[in-house]
């Protein structure tokens, strides 16, 4: 059974920093891309960031140069790490993964919260 924990939520002070991970299993994820997307309270769920097999990044213009996703083939583990937070960071974040080859997401973790105070 193929499985995505998120874990690394909480309740941080504006400015402050976060690490989310999200851990990988029941299959082997060579050669998929993995991301990470968010859903605020009466919002629709939006792209945070993206990173390829071979480690090319993606980051949406809203999270540039303060949010840093990275992995761990070795671990089926990806991270994402959040410097900088604002109050309109607060959302469910969650992990995904999809073929290389495919632009559908055919894999979702539960989501963790991450809320930010100002």
């Amino acid at each position: 059974q193929v499985q995505l924990v998120e874990s690394g939520g909480g309740l941080v002070q504006a400015g402050g920093s976060l690490r989310l991970s999200c851990a990988a299993s029941g299959r082997t994820f060579r050669g998929y891309a993995m991301g990470w997307f968010r859903q605020a309270p009466g919002k629709e769920r939006e792209f945070v960031a993206e990173i390829s097999w071979s480690g090319i990044k993606v980051h949406a213009d809203s999270v540039k140069g303060r949010f840093t996703i990275s992995r761990d083939n070795a671990k089926n583990t990806v991270y994402l790490q959040m410097n900088s937070l604002k109050p309109e960071d607060t959302a469910v974040y969650y992990c995904t993964a999809r073929p290389s080859d495919s632009a559908k997401y055919n894999y979702w973790g539960q989501g963790t919260q991450v809320t930010v105070s100002s």
